[in-house]
């Protein structure tokens, strides 16, 4: 399968589950807008989804495929398997120990470390704990499903372990549905949601077991012991799942300032789940398949290979996610007002949320880069570097942050977020070229300023349509219009972006053609250009 297609794999996985979110936010801004329900929600589903991007994702994505691959190299799926046994034995006593913890510990956690802002509101605080008491053991399943989509990505199998999230944002659109209909509100809508998380994760799990099954792959449960490879596994996992959650440590970090804000937390939320989109489709995709590839090249010695891939993964993610960038800085507010402008949601908050929403499209490309830069050190076992440069970030982000916020609330926070984001990424890509880990690439250095200038004159056009029909777009248009104008502009820019970077060579067909066909024969002969 070729490089692109696998991109394309992974991505259709993410762009179904993430416009299932924009779904499913788009009913929750309509039934609790950005109130304390809504507060409670996004609070408490931050901690479980964090520790999962931690300890399983992030980890996992990171230490485990390398020496999963490895072991596939060396042993077969025989030998991958019972390393695989041995590493599910040892992370399902640890998530066992930690929930018992952290259930018990609940109330002075979030009190004191999640949404510290929420104590001067009793009830919002009582919410947000039990909230997360409900939804703490969805990591159990998330971080055993997470280690099965390594090992499925591992397997060159993509598309199970992509869709399976679809699930979770399924199940919460049902409930919201439902509640809506029913007429429910208050706790009661938070409480349902928080079941639904958890449900979620029984069905994820439940997935990508049933994926491993069909490829001969069947994981039984050994006693947790501490073997060579085991140990070498954490030893690689804890800076990994720091540096793989990176993006999750800022926002937790973001949502225990922001709770001394009312409306600030999910009005971060809604604006995260936009960027998101793009985010998740190139980013992700790019992140999950770059590192067994890379893994893969690596062990095989195959530098040339290896280099190739690194730089057509940054020459797609640019291509990409230069115009998202762009687009969300310009239009963040018509894009807002039509996906969350209903019901308890109205035009103030659309300005707050498109704000933040703008800023976060600064970061965008950054975001992405990380995700593509990353995997050059976690092929070659290095996850320490990246950890020392998340280190870096995360107290760039709390900085800032806490400079920002008191003078411009929500849109503060994002603001810190890109700036560590950036800064992250600067440090990945300058420390890569100087260990000699990334060669350079005429073909790449002589794209990026021709996409960057296809993507300015986009951003340009976009700006001039929106004063052209500031009328079609205005908080009191039918949404129809402002749906048909919105989706409009957007085809038109992204003709007019496309254009200029094949007129400009920026991009051209027969680099697509190449990365669509590699694949067919493996050998470093037949390389992409």
């Amino acid at each position: 399968m070729s490089l692109v297609r696998k991109f394309a794999t992974v991505g259709s996985g993410t762009m179904a589950s993430r416009l299932l979110g924009f779904v499913r936010e788009m009913l929750m801004a309509a039934a609790v807008g950005v109130g304390p329900v809504a507060d409670a929600f996004y609070a408490a589903f931050q901690f479980p989804n964090t520790f999962r991007r931690l300890f399983a994702e992030g980890a996992f994505n990171a230490a485990f495929v390398p020496l999963f691959a490895r072991e596939i190299e060396a042993g077969g799926i025989e030998g991958a398997k019972k390393f695989a046994e041995e590493v599910f034995g040892v992370l399902f006593g640890i998530l066992i120990v930690l929930t018992i913890v952290m259930e018990l510990a609940m109330p002075f956690v979030i009190r004191y470390a999640i949404a510290p802002g929420f104590a001067d509101d009793p009830v919002k605080l009582d919410m947000t704990v039990l909230l997360a008491m409900i939804m703490f053991p969805y990591l159990i399943c998330m971080s055993l499903g997470a280690m099965m989509a390594g090992m499925l990505n591992s397997l060159r199998q993509y598309f199970v372990a992509a869709i399976a999230p679809v699930f979770l944002n399924v199940i919460l659109v049902g409930i919201l549905s439902v509640v809506w209909y029913l007429g429910a509100e208050g706790q009661v809508v938070g409480e349902a949601l928080a079941w639904g998380v958890l449900s979620a994760g029984v069905v994820q799990l439940a997935i990508v077991w049933g994926a491993l099954r069909r490829n001969r792959v069947n994981i039984g449960l050994r006693r947790p012991r501490l073997t060579p490879n085991v140990k070498r596994l954490l030893w690689l996992a804890l800076p990994a799942a720091i540096t793989g959650g990176i993006t999750q440590i800022n926002t937790l970090i973001g949502t225990a300032i922001a709770s001394g804000l009312d409306g600030a937390v999910s009005s971060l939320n809604l604006a995260d789940r936009v960027y998101q989109l793009p985010l998740g489709v190139v980013g992700v995709a790019v992140g999950v398949v770059l590192l067994p590839e890379l893994a893969r090249a690596l062990r095989a010695g195959h530098m040339r290979d290896a280099a190739n891939l690194q730089n057509r993964s940054v020459e797609f993610s640019l291509f990409l996610t230069l115009p998202a960038g762009a687009a969300l800085m310009v239009i963040s507010e018509p894009i807002v007002r039509v996906l969350y402008e209903r019901g308890a949601f109205g035009p103030e908050n659309t300005a707050v949320v498109a704000s933040i929403l703008a800023i976060f499209g600064l970061g965008l490309p950054a975001f992405v880069l990380i995700k593509a830069f990353t995997p050059g050190y976690f092929a070659r076992e290095d996850t320490r570097t990246p950890m020392i440069f998340a280190g870096v970030s995360v107290a760039l982000n709390i900085t800032v942050a806490l400079t920002l916020f008191p003078v411009m609330g929500a849109p503060g926070i994002a603001a810190a977020a890109v700036v560590s984001g950036w800064t992250n990424a600067a440090l990945l890509f300058g420390t890569l070229a100087w260990r000699g880990h990334w060669g350079a690439d005429m073909a790449l250095l002589s794209r990026i300023p021709r996409l960057v200038l296809a993507a300015a004159i986009m951003a340009g056009a976009l700006y001039g349509a929106i004063t052209q029909f500031a009328d079609n777009l205005a908080p009191s248009a039918l949404f129809v219009t402002q749906a048909t104008t919105l989706g409009a502009m957007v085809i038109a820019a992204m003709v007019l972006y496309f254009g200029i970077a094949f007129l400009t060579g920026g991009a051209d067909f027969g680099m697509i053609r190449r990365n669509v066909r590699r694949g067919a024969d493996k050998s470093p002969e037949n390389e992409i250009e």
